[in-house]
C-alpha cells in the first residue's frame, strides 16, 4: 500500500504538464511505462512465490512476471516508431495481472493505476494503432477484475480504482472508438459495485455513486452530437447486459466477473462465476434483493440477426437505449416497495430508486431535447418513465418527489409538445394531490410539491400552454383552474401562524401574475371574446386546428373550445343529477342536435370530462333503443388496431364503469366485441369468439384480484376455460398464455380513473389507456411570448390570487414576504388595468387600503403616526395604494371612495403637503414650500372672534387658498421626542413617495367615467352643508374636499360639463346654508371665482354658464358677504380685464355688471368695483348693446355712491356722458344693417339705450353734492343736445321731456322749498343750470317737436317750468339770477318760433293765446319785444288774407347765444 501512495504521488508529478501528453518524447513514454514495469513487479516480489515457480525438475519463472520483463526488454526499442506499435503490446501484461485471480489486490491495484496512468496521459489518441481495441481490452479486463481479498481496505481501493479506470475511459478522447457493448458494460460493472458498496465503507459508496452519475453525463453528454441515423432496433422484452458483473463472494473473498477476454478481445462466458450474494441484514440497503434479482434477469437484449453486430459498432443511440430501459427497469423493480404513510423515508445514499431518478434526471438534463429524435428513446419517456414517475411521485420520501419533480421539470421544458397527457396526468394525479394533502401526504411532501408547482408556475410559458393544451380541451381536465384554486387555497393559513407552505403558495400565484403583467405590451394586447352563442348545433367533437403553430388560427380555435367546453361541463353537472335533464340542457344550448343523433350522444360520453361513469355505464347498458344505438356509436369511436385484446378491453372499461346487471354487461360487451373483431381480426375468427374471451378475461380479473376468492384460478385452467371457443378450434397456447399474465400481473380496474383518483396511484391499466388516448389527442400547442390567452386566464386567477394576498398580508410580518404581496398586488393591477377588469382593480384599492390603517374609525394624531411610522406594512400599503391610482386611475369607479377616504385621513393627521390641492398650474409657480407640512384644517366656528372675518387688506385669498385657519392654544405644545420625530419623518418619506398630488394634477388624463367616480366620491366625502354648527372634524373633512374638488375641476376644463353640474351644485348649498363667515364658505366663494377665471378664456360656449353661477355670490348672506366683498371684487376686476372680450351676452355682463353696482355701497370694495366698471366703460372699450344699459346704471350708482370722495362721481359722470360716443357710433352702423327691419329694430334699441343714459343721470342732478350735481345737469345737457345723428323721433323727444327734463326741473324746484341750503348747497346755480338746459334742449329739438299734436302741451309746460322758477325764493327772497335769466331764455326761444313761423297770430289757434297768456305772466313786456306793434299789425292782415310778409330770412338768434 505504501508503494500505491507513492505511485499516485508520482502520478500527480506526471500529470504537471498542461497538455497532459509525452508525444514529443517517446524516451518519456519508454520510462514511463518502465517505471510503471518496476512497480507491479515490485509489489509482486514482495511475495515469493512470485519469484519463481518450483516444478518436477527445474525453477520456471511465472508467465506474470515473464512477461513484465519482456515487455521492459523491448520498450527502449520502440524510441522512434512508438505510435506505430499496437498498443495490446505494452497493455497485455498490466491487463492480464488484472484479470489474474492469483494475483491480490494491492498487486491488482498497481496495475489498474498504470492503466489509469497511461489513460490520462492521453498516450492513446485518435492516431495510435489499433486503438479501437485498445479500449476494449482495459474495459473488458476492468470489468472482469479479479483479485484475491486479504483484507476489507484493500478490497475498496482496488473497486475504487476499477471505478476510476472504467471512467477515465469514457472521459478519455478515444471514447468514441468504444463500442455499444462495452459502454454497456461499463455502465453494468460500476452499477454491480454501486450495489456491492452498500456493506463496504461510506468513501467507496460515494465514489461509486458519483462514478455512475460521471459515466451517465459522458455517455448522455454525447446524445445530442449523433444524428438520426438508422439504427438495429433492438427486440421487444430485451433486456440490458448484466452478466459482466463484479462479484464479491462471502467464502473466499474473491471477486469473480462473469466474463474473460481472450486473445482478441471477445467476450467470453465464466462458468466458474460465483453468484452475488448481499448481506441481507444490512438496513442501509433496503431492497437490496430485489435489486439483485432483477438484475440477474437482465440478460443482454436479443439482437435481430442483421443487426449482431450492431452492439460493437462504435458506441451511440443503441447504448443509450440500453441504458435508459435499465434505469427505468430499476424503478420497475421497486414499485411494490411500501410508500405508504407508514414507511420510513430513506437517505440519498440509501435509496436506490432516488439514486435511479437522479441518474435519469442527469441523463434528461444533459440531452432531453435530443430525446425527441429519437424514437426508441421517446417510447422510454413517454411510457416507460412516465408511469413509474407517477409511482414514485407518491412516494413518502420527499427526497424521491423533489428528483421526480426536477425530471418531470426537464420534460417540460425539452419534450412537452410530446407529452401532453403524461404531463397533464403528473399534474393533476401527482402535484395537485400531495399539494392538497389529498394522498395523507406529510408536509414535507406538501412543501415539496408546492415548491415543484411554483417552480413551473415561473416558466413563462406555463400558464398560457397549460390553458390552452387542457383548460381549452373538452377531453381534458381545467388544470390552471385547479393549480389556481389550490395555490389559492394553500395560501390561506388554518388556525395556525404563516407557513412556509402558505408562502410557496402565494408566490405560484404571484409568478403567474407577474408573467402576465411582462407580457403586457410586447404584442397585441389580448381582449375579451364575445361568449359563442350557437344558433344550432355544429359539430365540434373532432374538430382540430388548420395551423397549431400559427396564433392567428389557434388562438381563435382554443377560445371557442373553452366556450364550449364551459356548456359541456354545466350539462355534465346536469347529467350527473339528472341524465334526461342533463341531455335535454344540452340540446338547449346547441351541444347536442335537436334530433339526438347516437353519435353526437356517444361522443358526448367518450370525450367530455367530469361525468358519472357509473351514469354512462347504466345507460350505455340500457335495453332502450336509443340507448344500443348510443352504445354502438361509443364503441365506433375506439381505435383497436394492432393492439393485444387485453390492452383493447382496459382502455374501453377505462371509460365508464362496467354495470352490474349481466343483461347490460352482456350488451356492452357485445359492442366491444364487434369492434375489436372488426379492427383485429388476425387470431380470432368471429365477434363471437372475442365476446366469450373478453367474458373470460373479465372473469380471470376478479379471480385474480379479488381478495375474497381464496383458490386462485390456474394458468392451465384458464387455457382450459377456453377451449373451443375460436370457432371450435383453440387458440394458441401462447396467446392465452399471454393474456393470462398479464391479467394477473396488471388487473383491470373496473373503477373508472377519476373515481380511483382520489383513493390509489394510478394503475397499469389507466396508464395503459392513457397512453393510448396520448396518440390520438390533439397536438399539443406551444405558446410564444404573446399574450394571447391573458385575458381569459386572468379572469380565472383574478379571484384566488387577490383572496390569497389579502389573506397572507394579513398575517405576514417578514419585509421579503411583505413586497411580495405588494409586488403581487401591483401586478395585479397593471393586468387588471391593461384588460380594463374595473371590478377587480376597484377590489384591489378596498383590499390595499383595509392595510394602510387610514381608515380606522378613531386616529389620534400623535398616536396613529407613531404607529403609522412603525408599520411597514400601513406604510407599504399606502404607497402602493396611490401609486394605483396614479397609474391605473382610468379603471378605478367604486374604488375611489376608499382612496379619498385615505386622503382625508392623512389631512387630519397633517401629513399631506400644504399644496395637494393646487391645480396644475399652480404647480408652475415657485413653491419652495411643497414639502412642508401645515396642522389639519379646521373650520372656524362662529363663536370665534378672529374668525368671523379676514382682514379686508390681507393679499389675494387665491394665493392662500390651501391655508386654513387654526385654532388658538393657550399653551404651547411639548417638545416632541427622538422617536416621534423619527416616525414623523417615516410617515413623510411615505407620503412624498406616494405622490399624492398627481392623483388630482393629472386627473385630466382620466376617462370620463373614472373622472365622474372621483368627483363622485369627493362630493360624497364632502357631505351636504347645513345650517347647523357642524362638528370640528366635519369641518375639516369639508373644506379639504371642497379645496380638491375645485383643484379637480380646475385640471379638466377641457372636460367642465362633465362635472360642473356636480361641482355647483355643492358650491350653492354651502353658499346658501352658512350664514357666517368660515373657511368653507370661503373656499367656496373664492374656487368659484377662479373656476370662472381659469374657464372663461378657454370655454366661449359656457362663458354664459360660468358667469350664471356668480350670482351665487348675490345669494350671500349679508354678514359673510360683507366679510368678503373686497376680495370678492378684487378677484371680480382680475376676471373682467382677463376676459372682457369673452363676455359677450346680457345674460354674462348682467352678473358681473350687478356684483360691481353692489360694490358702490361698500367702503373698501367700492374702488375696485369703480375700477373694474372704469375699465370696461372707458372709451367705449368694452361696451356693447348687451351691456350699456347695465354699466349706465352702474356707473350711476358710482356717481350716487357718497364713499369716497366727489371726484369718483365726477368721474362716474364722465364714464356716462363718453358712452354717448357708443350710441352715435352703433347709430351710425344701422346703415350697414341688411334690410329696413334690421335697421329700424336696431335703431329704436339704441333710441331706448340713449333714453336709459339721460334717465340714470337726471337722477344723478338731484344729488345732495353741488359739484355733483351741477356736474351731472351738463353732462345731461351734452347727452341731449348732443344727438343730432342719431334721428332722435318727436315721439321719444316728448317722452325724453316727460320723464327726464320735467321731472328734473320739478324734482329740483322741491328740492329748493323744502330742504335746507346746508343739506343743497347753492341750489340757485343748479336751477340756473337746469333752465339752460331746458331752454337748449327745447330749441335744439324744436323742429321736431313741433311736429307733435301734443306740441301745446309742451310748450305749456316749458312756460309753467319758467314761470314757476321766477317764483322760488332763497332764504326768503326771489333770485335775481333766475329773474334775469328766464326772460332772456324765453325771449330767444320765442324768437326762433317766430322765425321758425311756429308762433303766429291766428284766430283758429289757441296756441298764440297760449303762449302770451304765460308770457305774460312771465315777463309782459316780452311780446312788444318779439312782435312789434306794425309788425302785429301787418301779421293780422296778412293772416285775413293767407299771406305772412314775414320772410324766412329773418334773423333768429341760435340758442348758444343766448345770455344767462
Amino acid at each position: 500500500m505504501d508503494c500505491s501512495s507513492q505511485r499516485s504521488a508520482a502520478n500527480a508529478v506526471v500529470r504537471e504538464p498542461k497538455d497532459g501528453s509525452f508525444r514529443s518524447s517517446r524516451v518519456a513514454l519508454a520510462c514511463m511505462v518502465n517505471s510503471e514495469i518496476g512497480a507491479v513487479l515490485a509489489v509482486m516480489r514482495r511475495n515469493v512465490r512470485w519469484g519463481v515457480r518450483y516444478g518436477d525438475d527445474d525453477q520456471v519463472e511465472h508467465s506474470l512476471i515473464h512477461s513484465f520483463k519482456e515487455l521492459r526488454r523491448k520498450i527502449f526499442t520502440w524510441q522512434r516508431q512508438w505510435h506505430v506499435i499496437d498498443p495490446a503490446v505494452y497493455l497485455k501484461p498490466f491487463l492480464d495481472v488484472i484479470q489474474s485471480d492469483e494475483t491480490g489486490a494491492p498487486i491488482t491495484g498497481i496495475a489498474l493505476s498504470s492503466i489509469y496512468k497511461i489513460l490520462t496521459l492521453e498516450i492513446l489518441d485518435s492516431e495510435t494503432v489499433n486503438v479501437d481495441k485498445a479500449l476494449h481490452l482495459i474495459v473488458d479486463a476492468a470489468t472482469s477484475c479479479r483479485f484475491e481479498v486479504t483484507d476489507p481496505a484493500s478490497e475498496e481501493v482496488v473497486l475504487m480504482k476499477m471505478l476510476q479506470v472504467l471512467l477515465t475511459c469514457m472521459k478519455n478522447k478515444t471514447s468514441v472508438y468504444l463500442s455499444n457493448h462495452h459502454v454497456c458494460n461499463i455502465v453494468n460493472t460500476c452499477f454491480s459495485i454501486v450495489q456491492q458498496s452498500s456493506t463496504k465503507g461510506e468513501l467507496l459508496q460515494r465514489i461509486a455513486r458519483h462514478t455512475v452519475h460521471e459515466l451517465i453525463r459522458c455517455i448522455f453528454s454525447h446524445l445530442p452530437n449523433i444524428g438520426n441515423r438508422p439504427q438495429h432496433v433492438l427486440a421487444e422484452g430485451s433486456k440490458m447486459s448484466t452478466e459482466t458483473e463484479v462479484h464479491v463472494p462471502t467464502d473466499n473473498h474473491i471477486l469473480e466477473g462473469t466474463e474473460g477476454v481472450n486473445a482478441n478481445g471477445s467476450a467470453k462466458s465464466d462458468a466458474n462465476a460465483l453468484p452475488l450474494e448481499v448481506a441481507s441484514d444490512n438496513p442501509a440497503f433496503t431492497s437490496a434483493s430485489k435489486v439483485d434479482e432483477e438484475i440477474k434477469t437482465l440478460d443482454l437484449r436479443e439482437v435481430a440477426q442483421n443487426g449482431a453486430e450492431s452492439m460493437m459498432d462504435p458506441y451511440g443511440i443503441l447504448c443509450m437505449v440500453e441504458i435508459f430501459y435499465f434505469l427505468c427497469s430499476l424503478l420497475n423493480v421497486m414499485e411494490h416497495v411500501e410508500t405508504g404513510p407508514r414507511s420510513n423515508p430513506v437517505t440519498y445514499d440509501e435509496d436506490v430508486p432516488l439514486f435511479a431518478v437522479c441518474l435519469i434526471n442527469t441523463a434528461i438534463e444533459l440531452a432531453g431535447a435530443s430525446f425527441g429524435s429519437h424514437p426508441e428513446l421517446l417510447a422510454l419517456v413517454q411510457e416507460e418513465l412516465f408511469y413509474n414517475l407517477m409511482q414514485f411521485g407518491l412516494s413518502m420520501s420527499p427526497l424521491i418527489l423533489s428528483t421526480v419533480c426536477s425530471i418531470v421539470l426537464n420534460l417540460y421544458h425539452h419534450l412537452r409538445t410530446k407529452l401532453k397527457l403524461q404531463l397533464e396526468a403528473f399534474f393533476s394525479r401527482v402535484l395537485l394531490r400531495i399539494a392538497g394533502s389529498k394522498h395523507g401526504s406529510s408536509y414535507q411532501q406538501q412543501e415539496v410539491a408546492m415548491e415543484a408547482l411554483v417552480d413551473f408556475c415561473r416558466q413563462p410559458l406555463f400558464m398560457s400552454e397549460m390553458y390552452a393544451n387542457f383548460d381549452c380541451d373538452i377531453s381534458c381536465s381545467n388544470v390552471l383552474e385547479d393549480l389556481a384554486n389550490l395555490l389559492s387555497k394553500s395560501a390561506f393559513p388554518v388556525n395556525s401562524r404563516l407557513s412556509a407552505l402558505n408562502i410557496l403558495a402565494l408566490e405560484g400565484l404571484i409568478s403567474m401574475i407577474e408573467g402576465m403583467a411582462e407580457r403586457i405590451g410586447h404584442e397585441s394586447s389580448a381582449s375579451e371574446r364575445a361568449p359563442i352563442e350557437l344558433e344550432e348545433y355544429i359539430p365540434f367533437w373532432m374538430v382540430t386546428c388548420d395551423n397549431y403553430n400559427e396564433p392567428s388560427h389557434w388562438v381563435p380555435f382554443v377560445h371557442n373550445m373553452k366556450q364550449i367546453k364551459k356548456k359541456l361541463m354545466i350539462g355534465a353537472e346536469h347529467f350527473n343529477r339528472d341524465p334526461k335533464k342533463g341531455l335535454e340542457f344540452l340540446k338547449g344550448v346547441n351541444m347536442l342536435s335537436d334530433a339526438c343523433d347516437p353519435h353526437i350522444v356517444a361522443c358526448f360520453f367518450r370525450y367530455t370530462t367530469g361525468l358519472d361513469k357509473n351514469l354512462v355505464g347504466d345507460f350505455l347498458g340500457s335495453h332502450d333503443e336509443f340507448c344500443i344505438q348510443v352504445l354502438n356509436e361509443f364503441a365506433k369511436s375506439f381505435d383497436f388496431r394492432d393492439m393485444n385484446l387485453d390492452t383493447a378491453l382496459r382502455i374501453f372499461l377505462e371509460t365508464f364503469r362496467l354495470p352490474g346487471e349481466s343483461q347490460k354487461i352482456q350488451r356492452v360487451l357485445e359492442a366491444f366485441a364487434e369492434r375489436y373483431y372488426e379492427q383485429s381480426p388476425d387470431i380470432l375468427v368471429n365477434k363471437d369468439a372475442a365476446l366469450v374471451l373478453s367474458y373470460s378475461l373479465i372473469l380471470l380479473n376478479t379471480d385474480q384480484h379479488n381478495s375474497q376468492v381464496k383458490e386462485k384460478m390456474t394458468e392451465e385452467d384458464f387455457i382450459r376455460n377456453n377451449r373451443r371457443i375460436n370457432g371450435g378450434n383453440d387458440l394458441p397456447r401462447a396467446f392465452l398464455s399471454q393474456l393470462y399474465h398479464s391479467i394477473c400481473e396488471n388487473e383491470i380496474r373496473m373503477i373508472p380513473e377519476h373515481a380511483a383518483a382520489a383513493t390509489s396511484a394510478m394503475s397499469r391499466s389507466h396508464w395503459i389507456g392513457l397512453v393510448h388516448r396520448a396518440k390520438q389527442s390533439a397536438p399539443y400547442i406551444f405558446c410564444d411570448s404573446g399574450p394571447h390567452l391573458d385575458y381569459n386566464m386572468f379572469a380565472i386567477l383574478y379571484g384566488p390570487t387577490t383572496a390569497a394576498i389579502s389573506v397572507v398580508l394579513d398575517h405576514v410580518e417578514q419585509d421579503s414576504v411583505l413586497q411580495t404581496c405588494i409586488d403581487g398586488y401591483m401586478a395585479m393591477a397593471k393586468v387588471s388595468a391593461s384588460y380594463n377588469f374595473i371590478n377587480s382593480i376597484d377590489d384591489l384599492v378596498v383590499s390595499l387600503c383595509r392595510f394602510t390603517n387610514l381608515l380606522l374609525p378613531s386616529l389620534v394624531d400623535e398616536e396613529f403616526i407613531l404607529a403609522f411610522g412603525d408599520d411597514a406594512k400601513a406604510r407599504m400599503a399606502t404607497v402602493a395604494v396611490f401609486t394605483i391610482a396614479n397609474r391605473y386611475g382610468d379603471q378605478i369607479r367604486s374604488g375611489w371612495k376608499n382612496i379619498l377616504d385615505c386622503i382625508l385621513s392623512l389631512n387630519k393627521l397633517g401629513l399631506l403637503p400644504a399644496r395637494l390641492a393646487s391645480d396644475a398650474v399652480d404647480n408652475l409657480e415657485p413653491a419652495s414650500d411643497q414639502n412642508l407640512v401645515i396642522p389639519p384644517s379646521s373650520s372656524p366656528t362662529p363663536s370665534t372672534p378672529s374668525s368671523i372675518a379676514p382682514s379686508r387688506k390681507s393679499p389675494g385669498l387665491i394665493g392662500r387658498f390651501s391655508q386654513l385657519s387654526y385654532l388658538d392654544t393657550e399653551e404651547p405644545e411639548p417638545e416632541p421626542t427622538e422617536e416621534k420625530v423619527a416616525a414623523r419623518q417615516r410617515s413623510l418619506q411615505t407620503i412624498h413617495d406616494s405622490h399624492i398630488d398627481s392623483i388630482f394634477v393629472e386627473s385630466k388624463f382620466l376617462q370620463a367615467e373614472s373622472l365622474s367616480q372621483l368627483v363622485q366620491a369627493v362630493l360624497l366625502a364632502a357631505g351636504r352643508p347645513v345650517k347647523a354648527n357642524n362638528s370640528l372634524e366635519d369641518g375639516v373633512t369639508a373644506v379639504f374636499s371642497l379645496e380638491l374638488l375645485i383643484a379637480i375641476t380646475l385640471n379638466n376644463r377641457d372636460r367642465i360639463m362633465l362635472l360642473w353640474q356636480g361641482v355647483y351644485e355643492h358650491i350653492a348649498s354651502i353658499v346658501q346654508s352658512n350664514v357666517m363667515p368660515c373657511a368653507l364658505v370661503e373656499k367656496a366663494v373664492f374656487g368659484l371665482l377662479r373656476i370662472c377665471q381659469r374657464l372663461l378664456p378657454y370655454k366661449k360656449n359656457l362663458t354664459d354658464e360660468l358667469l350664471k353661477s356668480l350670482q351665487l355670490i348675490l345669494k350671500l348672506d349679508a354678514h359673510v358677504a360683507d366679510a368678503y366683498c373686497e376680495q370678492i371684487t378684487q378677484e371680480v376686476m382680475h376676471l373682467v380685464k382677463a376676459n372682457a372680450m369673452q363676455i359677450r351676452s346680457h345674460m354674462g355682463w348682467h352678473t358681473i355688471i350687478l356684483l360691481l353696482s353692489i360694490t358702490a355701497r361698500h367702503p373698501e370694495a367700492s374702488e375696485a368695483g369703480f375700477e373694474t366698471l372704469s375699465f370696461i366703460m372707458s372709451d367705449g372699450a368694452y361696451l356693447l348693446p348687451a351691456n350699456y344699459v347695465l354699466c349706465v346704471n352702474a356707473a350711476q350708482q358710482f356717481a350716487e355712491s357718497r364713499f369716497g370722495n366727489g371726484d369718483r362721481s365726477v368721474r362716474s359722470l364722465d364714464l356716462m356722458a363718453g358712452s354717448l360716443d357708443c350710441l352715435v357710433r352703433w347709430f351710425n352702423k344701422t346703415k350697414e344693417a341688411k334690410g329696413e327691419e334690421a335697421a329700424l329694430k336696431m335703431a329704436q334699441d339704441i333710441w331706448e339705450m340713449w333714453l336709459r343714459l339721460v334717465q340714470g343721470l337726471r337722477k344723478v342732478c338731484v344729488d345732495p353734492r353741488e359739484d355733483v350735481r351741477n356736474h351731472a345737469i351738463l353732462i345731461l345737457q351734452r347727452c341731449l343736445i348732443g344727438v343730432e345723428v342719431m334721428d332722435i323721433p318727436c315721439d321719444l323727444w316728448s317722452q325724453c321731456f316727460d320723464l327726464v327734463i320735467f321731472t328734473l326741473l320739478d324734482d329740483l324746484v322741491e328740492i329748493a322749498q323744502q330742504h335746507s341750503a346746508k343739506d343743497y348747497h347753492n341750489m340757485e346755480g343748479t336751477l340756473v343750470l337746469s333752465l339752460k338746459l331746458l331752454s337748449k334742449v327745447f330749441l335744439q329739438s324744436l323742429d321736431d317737436l313741433s311736429q307733435l299734436t301734443s306740441f301745446s302741451n309742451l310748450w305749456s309746460r316749458v312756460l309753467s317750468c319758467m314761470e314757476r322758477y321766477m317764483k322760488v325764493k332763497f332764504k326768503g327772497k326771489l333770485s335775481e339770477r333766475i329773474h334775469e335769466l328766464v326772460p332772456e331764455l324765453l325771449k330767444n326761444t320765442l324768437l326762433i318760433m317766430k322765425s321758425s313761423r311756429i308762433l303766429l297770430p291766428s284766430d283758429k289757434d289757441n296756441f298764440w293765446q297760449l303762449t302770451w297768456s304765460n308770457v305774460e305772466n312771465i315777463a309782459p313786456s316780452l311780446q312788444l319785444e318779439v312782435f312789434s306793434s306794425e309788425e302785429l299789425e301787418l301779421l293780422i292782415k296778412t293772416q285775413m288774407k293767407g299771406f305772412s310778409p314775414i320772410q324766412d330770412g329773418n334773423a333768429i338768434v341760435p340758442p348758444s347765444e343766448t345770455t344767462a
